[in-house]
């Protein structure tokens, strides 16, 4: 016990090196004396939980709002003891209600980080909705813990802020790479991936703990509202191929993958173009979002020969808000506000005119993954052809870029 303590002791030393801007006070409903009481390993992943989570390890990043939301108590929390004023139950401990499959006791807890000691049968998923308020945050716990799933007994740290919302480790940064596909299905050729290559390559990500999360999501973690999962990765497709609906759709489905699909609006319809309908079907099941890459997939940054300035920044308006209006007309229930640059080429003066135009993320195909201080409308992406081996296809997923001393 007082190795795997001394373990813990070190490891949460190094989590809390660094300016401190005050320590988060942890209280408990039963008394300290209940950690040590409830298994032998509480005690020290307290020690874990109060110096790594709440020693003012957080980097704030420069944005006047708040980082992330604050922890939702259940919508009628209890009333307190009888006689107790609303002052006097502010400084009270939250109580959430057990739920299935976080059944288990609150041992302590912050404004920062909470000490939980799991029931047998809990779940990460349901520790994450009973005290986050959704189960997709279970990957913050996971991460926080270090562990892969629940063992009954062993206290967990529950971090009700995110104590590493731009993803700057002392070893290494965060990034987050964009995975750009063209057909999938057919031919063999460069820029169409086999179904069976395809369907490898989901499943990998899958079962070697990468997370698929949608654009709008890097764009939070962009803007510092929202942490992400260490191995995070997007999805996109470009140009609105028939064969995405045909072949890679269906994968997508079978994983649970979510996935944004970039269209010109000039293809829609086609011969060997989605179809209207077939987008609308795409946006209606919740995995598939419908952005925009431009009206016609003309070069946004050449200029013709003798063209004027005004002229052309009359045609930048129209093949980008052409696009966007017509998809939001045509998919009422969308919002396009992403881009990705026809060709992936785009410069200061396309990527200035785009964000007038309402677009919030530009996407390029220069690849590599993308930090929290990425440009929003120049994000990274890299293309996926359809020569690459699974090797070829793991070693593009650039999610950590390592940080070395000067």
């Amino acid at each position: 016990m007082r190795l795997h303590a001394l373990r813990w002791w070190r490891q949460a030393r190094l989590r809390a090196r660094g300016a401190c801007t005050g320590a988060d006070a942890l209280v408990f409903p039963a008394g300290p004396g209940a950690i040590a009481s409830a298994s032998p390993a509480a005690g020290a992943v307290l020690i874990a939980a109060v110096l790594g989570l709440s020693a003012c390890t957080t980097i704030h990043p420069p944005v006047q709002a708040p980082i992330h939301a604050p922890i939702h108590p259940p919508a009628q929390a209890p009333a307190g003891p009888p006689g107790t004023s609303a002052e006097d139950r502010s400084s009270t401990p939250t109580e959430w209600p057990a739920i299935a499959g976080a059944d288990g006791r609150v041992l302590g807890r912050g404004a920062r980080v909470l000490v939980y000691l799991p029931a047998p049968g809990d779940r990460l998923d349901a520790i994450a909705e009973r005290f986050l308020g959704s189960a997709d945050e279970g990957w913050q716990i996971a991460e926080a813990n270090d562990i892969g799933r629940v063992q009954a007994g062993q206290a967990l740290a529950v971090p009700l802020r995110p104590a590493n919302p731009l993803g700057v480790r002392a070893d290494a940064l965060q990034l987050v790479p964009i995975l750009c596909y063209h057909r999938v299905g057919g031919a063999n050729s460069r820029m169409s991936v086999g179904v069976s290559a395809f369907e490898q390559q989901m499943a990998w990500l899958v079962d070697n703990g990468y997370r698929v999360i949608r654009l709008a999501d890097l764009g939070e973690f962009i803007a510092g509202r929202k942490p992400l999962p260490r191995r995070s990765v997007v999805l996109t497709f470009d140009d609105g191929y028939a064969s995405f609906h045909r072949y890679a759709y269906p994968v997508l489905q079978k994983y649970g993958l979510p996935a944004t699909v970039f269209v010109y609006t000039d293809f829609v319809g086609a011969r060997d173009a989605l179809t209207w309908k077939q987008l609308a079907e795409l946006q209606r099941s919740g995995l598939v979002d419908i952005q925009s890459h431009a009206r016609s997939h003309r070069n946004l940054v050449d200029a013709p020969a003798g063209e004027t300035a005004e002229r052309y920044l009359a045609y930048l308006d129209g093949e980008l808000r052409g696009s966007r209006e017509q998809i939001e007309r045509r998919l009422p229930s969308s919002s396009v506000r992403h881009l990705a640059y026809p060709f992936g080429d785009a410069d200061a003066r396309v990527a200035e005119r785009a964000r007038m135009q309402g677009y919030e993320l530009g996407a390029t195909v220069v690849p590599g993954g993308n930090a929290f201080y990425a440009a929003p409308m120049m994000l990274r992406r890299t293309m996926i052809f359809g020569h690459l081996d699974l090797e070829a296809f793991k070693a593009r997923l650039q999610f950590e870029q390592p940080l070395t001393r000067p």
